[in-house]
């Protein structure tokens, strides 16, 4: 099975958190086999938002939800 990873992101209250404003206008950016292009397409999200404190992406390691089991 794959590593997949989810980048998503979206307006946060408080950068320091994950308190999406509202949770339905999450954007998704994709799902990925590994690590590394899930990490490339992050930056390339991030970096679009850099000048917006308020936008947040992140990378949410899939295989460890779904397995949760392996990740121990």
């Amino acid at each position: 099975m794959s590593k997949l990873h989810l980048v998503f992101g979206g307006r946060v209250r408080d950068p320091q958190t994950l308190d999406w404003t509202d949770p339905s206008k999450l954007e998704v950016v994709g799902i990925f086999p590994d690590y590394p292009s899930a990490e490339k397409a992050w930056r390339g999200a991030a970096q679009r938002t850099v000048d917006d404190a308020e936008m947040k992406f992140v990378v949410v390691h899939l295989h460890r939800l779904l397995e949760p089991d392996l990740a121990a």
